[in-house]
C-alpha cells in the first residue's frame, strides 16, 4: 500500500490546534506522513510554550502562514480573524501543497487534507489540486447534524435566518439526543448580535463546504453519544484524543510555563480532596465575579488547585480579595497553565470547576472526575447538558438575578457535589472505563481510526498503480 500524507488545517485557536496535534501523532504511529499548518501567530506561541523543547517528532512537519492580520491585532476578535483568513490563507495553502508535491517527485505528496470544519471553505483548494478532503469536527459530536439542519430550524420557525431564537426556547432533533436552548447555540458569544451573526453565517458556509469531505471524524467515542451517531452515521468518532500522554511529543499550548511543580502538590494532598479550576484559554471574567470566585474557593475550605491566566481577568495581580493568597497559604496552588491531563489523573483530584470546552470535557471524563459547570459561550453550553442532564456526572453554576454567581452558590454546589450524590461518582467512574475501552485494541475509536487510515492507504495505492 502507498504512504498517504495528510496536510492538516486547525481553525487557529487554542481548542483546535491541541486535539488535531494529538490526531497528527496518532496517524503518524500508523505509518501517515503529517504537515501540520498554524498560522504564524500560533507557531511562535506554540514554540514559546515549548521553551527549551523543540517542535519536532516523527513524521510531522509543521508548517507557519500569515493569518492575514497585523502582529499587535487581537486573534480572539472572530471577525477580524475570519476576514483575514479568507485574505491571506487560501493562496498560501495551494502553494504549500504545490510546493511540496513539485519537490516530493510523487513518492511523497500530499494526499489528504484533513481540515478543521471551522477551516472547511479550505477543501476547496483541496479539490482543486486534487487531494482528498477530510474534516474534523471538534465539539460534541451531537452539534454536528444541528449545523446541518440549520435550513430546517429557519423552516420549522425555531431561529430566524440569522440564527437568534424565534420559537420554542428548547427542542431536541431527535429522541435521546441533549435538549437544545434556542438562546444558547453554538454560534452563541458574548459580544454583538452583529458579532453573533457573523459567527452564524461563517458556520452555516463552513457546513456546506463540508460536503466536500469523504469523511468526517471527531473527537468523542461511540458509548458516549450512541443516540448522536445512530441519527449521524456518517460522523465517525476517533476519540477520545487526549494530550499529555506523549512524552517528549509537542501539543500545542499556546500558554508557557505549564507549572508542574502543581504535581508535586496534588501528590501532598489527600486522594479525592482537590479542587481544580479552569477555565480554558479564553474565558474571560469581570472584577466582580473574578473576587466572587475567589471568595467562594476560600470558603469551601477545600484544598485548591487554580489556574488563572494573565489574561482571565483585567490587572488579575491586583483582583484577588485583600489577603487571598495569605489565608490560602498551603492549602492552595495559584498556576498560570497547568499539564492538565496529568492533573485530571491524579488520585488527589475531587472535581473539576470548567467552562466545559470540548477537550476540558472529554479529559474529565477520561479520568472519571466529576464537573462544576461554568459555561460562558458557543457549544459550552450543550456539553453542560450532557454533563448535568444526561451522562448526570456534574452540577450546574447558577447566577444570581445580577448575573453574578455568588461566592455562597459556588461553596454550596461544592458541598452538594461532594458530600450529595453518591451517584455521580459512580457514573463518573463508569464513563472512564467506557472512554478507556473505546481507544483500548479492539475498541470503537481505536477500530474506527484504523478504518479510516487503511481507506486512505488503499486509496494511495490505487493511484500510485493508475500513475505507474
Amino acid at each position: 500500500m502507498g504512504i498517504p500524507h495528510a496536510l492538516i488545517l486547525p481553525f487557529p485557536a487554542q481548542g483546535h490546534v491541541i486535539p488535531l496535534m494529538e490526531l497528527s501523532h496518532c496517524l503518524a504511529d500508523r505509518g501517515v506522513e503529517i504537515t501540520f499548518v498554524n498560522t504564524e501567530f500560533n507557531h511562535g506561541r506554540i514554540v514559546a510554550a515549548l521553551g527549551k523543547h523543540e517542535l519536532k517528532s516523527d513524521r510531522v512537519r509543521h508548517v507557519s502562514v500569515p493569518d492575514g492580520l497585523a502582529p499587535d491585532e487581537d486573534r480572539n476578535n472572530v471577525g477580524r480573524l475570519v476576514e483575514g483568513l479568507h485574505k491571506s490563507m487560501p493562496t498560501i495553502l495551494e502553494e504549500v501543497i504545490r510546493q511540496n508535491n513539485e519537490k516530493s517527485g510523487g513518492s511523497n505528496k500530499i494526499t489528504c487534507m484533513i481540515a478543521d470544519q471551522g477551516m472547511a471553505w479550505a477543501l476547496e483548494i483541496a479539490e482543486k489540486l486534487g487531494v482528498r478532503c477530510v474534516v474534523f469536527w471538534p465539539m460534541c459530536a451531537a452539534l454536528f447534524p444541528l449545523l446541518t439542519s440549520t435550513p430546517k430550524l429557519i423552516d420549522d420557525g425555531i431561529i430566524d435566518e440569522e440564527g437568534f431564537p424565534k420559537g420554542p426556547s428548547t427542542f431536541q432533533l431527535s429522541d435521546g439526543m441533549p435538549l437544545m436552548e434556542t438562546a444558547r447555540l453554538p454560534w452563541y458569544i458574548n459580544g454583538s448580535r452583529e458579532a453573533q451573526k457573523l459567527v452564524f453565517h461563517y458556520m452555516n458556509a463552513n457546513s456546506r463546504a463540508t460536503k466536500k469531505a469523504e469523511f468526517i471524524l471527531c473527537n468523542s467515542f461511540q458509548e458516549l453519544e450512541s443516540p448522536t451517531f445512530n441519527y449521524a452515521p456518517y460522523v465517525l468518532p476517533i476519540g477520545p484524543l487526549l494530550t499529555g500522554l506523549r512524552l517528549g511529543k509537542p501539543v500545542g499550548h499556546f500558554w508557557p510555563s505549564e507549572d508542574t511543580t502543581c504535581m508535586s502538590w496534588l501528590d501532598e494532598q489527600p486522594k479525592n480532596s482537590v479542587v481544580y479550576v479552569a477555565f480554558g484559554s479564553l474565558t474571560i471574567f469581570d472584577q466582580n465575579q473574578f473576587r466572587e470566585l475567589a471568595l467562594g474557593l476560600e470558603t469551601s475550605g477545600r484544598p485548591l488547585l487554580w489556574v488563572v491566566r494573565p489574561d482571565l481577568t483585567e490587572n488579575t495581580s491586583d483582583a484577588y480579595p485583600s489577603g487571598f493568597k495569605d489565608r490560602l497559604g498551603r492549602r492552595g496552588r495559584i498556576v498560570s497553565w497547568s499539564p492538565q491531563q496529568e492533573v485530571l489523573a491524579h488520585p488527589s483530584l475531587a472535581c473539576f470547576i470548567s467552562h466545559c470546552g470540548w477537550n476540558s470535557t472529554m479529559e474529565g471524563v477520561r479520568n472519571g472526575v466529576p464537573f462544576l459547570c461554568w459555561p460562558h459561550f458557543g457549544d459550552q453550553f450543550a456539553n453542560q447538558t450532557y454533563i448535568c442532564d444526561v451522562w448526570r456526572v456534574g452540577l450546574k453554576m447558577v447566577p444570581g438575578e445580577s448575573g453574578i454567581v455568588t461566592s455562597e452558590h459556588i461553596s454550596s454546589r461544592l458541598e452538594e457535589l461532594l458530600l450529595g450524590d453518591d451517584g455521580i461518582m459512580a457514573r463518573a467512574r463508569t464513563l472512564k472505563e467506557m472512554a478507556n475501552r473505546s481507544m483500548e485494541k479492539e475498541g470503537s475509536s481505536f477500530k474506527n481510526l484504523n478504518t479510516f487510515v487503511e481507506a486512505m492507504k488503499r486509496e494511495n495505492a490505487r493511484i500510485k498503480d493508475e500513475e505507474e
